[in-house]
């Protein structure tokens, strides 16, 4: 998928691309109202009791028509109070539908994951973006001829893709819940927003100080849409090597979930086992990739897009420093969800907030695409930070700081491999390979990571 989007952002260049990327933001912001944390919540509770599918399921999707109708005109309204023009609110209509559509799969998604069908569960997860790479590879590379590629072909190709996969989604988990017909229940739906606030509350905050990046790019600079395409180049990037430890942290939410629900005097000990297995299979990737990323930053960004500046490199250097905070934030805010810990993660999340729009501010003028990515580095390092102490203070888990020591010393050898003079190689994809076999080779020396961690996490059963 990283592959398309560069293919689309190389076609129309970092204006057009950063007029899509900021309103594709903007339409994030307010999608908690399509789901207000049913998704997360349903997760959890499918988990636990998973005989409550048949009777949920019905009377869920009824409640997520409505939710629809919220947001879409929640979000236009305040698209038209913000001053978007004709053509940015022609896109945004279609924006708001392909939102609407991916909140339902994943919330369908949560029912195959609630109930550990995670097999099930991985190949929808990549359905749309199979049908993504599809599409848009025919229409970048198949068409030929003069025919110039347009944003809005983009857009719709995602359309396509999302309906496809939210109709297969639909016909799994009908089968599952034995789905017989609709209901309509509000005392219910009141039950279920009650429960699940806190957890809308929280994807609110998180999706502001993670998306409202781009939007104040464009929205604070006179070459607004040209600098949130920089910004694109490289969180394009951060966002796909995301996509393994978000899919990861579903995986988890489930099995914490489960693990918590029993209460018994063994499940903490269990906790601590999967949280250690889980640090090791999301972290020591995440710094060997950010190590890598953040050493040939200006060569990545030269070979990938075609319009990529000087300010390219350190945007995307800077962004990807953030990928170890998000996979901290993966294990970490995973466990302090599934253990409801809301009020907690809703402070920090606001915390996150305050601190990400008033760095951006105040960088965002001074530094343009460069501060929006100093800003989300700082946001992301911090809340990071707080739900590992959180996760301690809660949980009082025995310390291993064996394990704490390796993966320091881990991350200190990563850090040390950057400063090589790239003279000792003939090219630098040499230079590159070398850390990554050298540093792979010594998570396992230090049995940080083993193929065993792998299996077990796949086949895990509390």
């Amino acid at each position: 998928m990283l592959a398309i989007d560069r293919g689309v952002q190389n076609a129309v260049g970092s204006d057009e691309y950063g007029f899509y990327f900021s309103l594709f933001n903007f339409s994030f912001l307010l999608n908690i109202l399509l789901d207000l944390g049913i998704t997360t919540y349903n997760n959890r509770s499918i988990a636990q009791n998973p005989d409550q599918l048949p009777d949920q399921f019905s009377k869920i999707v009824s409640l997520k028509a409505i939710l629809a109708a919220i947001y879409a005109v929640a979000t236009l309204a305040a698209g038209c109070v913000i001053g978007y023009n004709t053509e940015q609110m022609g896109l945004l209509y279609i924006m708001v539908f392909n939102q609407f559509l991916m909140s339902f799969v994943l919330y369908l998604r949560s029912n195959l994951s609630g109930l550990h069908l995670f097999k099930t569960d991985s190949l929808l997860s990549v359905l749309d973006r199979s049908i993504m790479i599809v599409i848009c590879g025919y229409l970048l590379w198949g068409l030929g001829g003069d025919a110039v590629f347009e944003i809005e072909w983009f857009v719709y190709a995602q359309t396509i893709a999302y309906s496809l996969a939210a109709l297969t989604a639909l016909v799994l988990v009908m089968a599952r819940a034995k789905f017989k017909r609709i209901q309509w229940d509000w005392t219910f739906y009141k039950t279920v927003i009650v429960r699940s606030f806190p957890f809308a509350i929280l994807i609110l905050l998180m999706s502001i100080y993670n998306r409202i990046d781009s939007v104040m790019l464009e929205r604070l600079l006179a070459d607004g849409f040209g600098q949130a395409g920089i910004y694109a180049h490289g969180y394009r990037i951060l966002d796909a090597s995301n996509m393994i430890a978000y899919l990861f942290a579903v995986l988890l939410l489930p099995i914490f979930s489960r693990i918590l629900s029993t209460a018994d005097e063994g499940s903490k000990e269990e906790v601590l086992k999967l949280v250690g297995l889980s640090c090791s299979l999301l972290i020591v990737p995440a710094i060997i990739v950010v190590s890598v990323a953040y050493r040939f930053q200006a060569l990545i960004m030269d070979l990938l897009y075609s319009d990529a500046t000087d300010s390219s490199g350190a945007v995307f250097g800077t962004l990807m420093m953030c990928f170890v905070a998000v996979s901290t934030t993966y294990v970490f805010g995973t466990l302090l969800t599934a253990n409801g810990s809301l009020r907690q993660l809703n402070m920090m999340a606001l915390f996150g907030i305050s601190l990400n729009i008033g760095l951006n501010l105040v960088l965002i003028p001074l530094f343009k695409a460069e501060g929006a990515a100093i800003a989300s580095l700082s946001t992301q390092a911090a809340t990071a930070f707080i739900q590992v102490a959180l996760v301690q203070y809660i949980f009082r888990f025995r310390v291993n700081y064996t394990f704490i020591g390796k993966l320091v010393f881990f991350g200190l050898v990563a850090l040390s491999l950057c400063y090589i003079p790239r003279t000792v190689f003939s090219h630098w994809t040499h230079y590159a390979i070398t850390m990554i076999v050298a540093l792979t080779t010594l998570a396992f020396t230090l049995k940080l990571v083993n193929t065993q961690s792998i299996i077990n996490i796949l086949k895990y059963k509390p």
